[in-house]
């Protein structure tokens, strides 16, 4: 039998936020292994999850702060 290649994982405490990528859709936003939208190695799930800006818009931080008051 072969050798079974894994990938390492590396902690959360190591992995920069992403605050305004330039390209959300070409990336898994899903976990910490930030795969090719192409290739996602997790397994969770068949679609890759999207970046909270691809959802909420370029303002989603601010939004993210805001009270529930100054939502609306």
């Amino acid at each position: 039998m072969g050798a079974r290649v894994t990938r390492k994982r590396r902690p959360a405490t190591d992995t920069p936020a992403v605050i305004n990528p330039p390209h959300p859709e070409r990336v898994c936003w899903g976990c910490d292994r930030y795969c090719p939208a192409g290739d996602l190695a997790c397994g969770n799930g068949t679609i890759r999850t999207p970046h909270p800006k691809e959802l909420f818009g370029d303002d989603w931080l601010e939004w993210e702060r805001a009270t529930p008051r100054e939502r609306g």
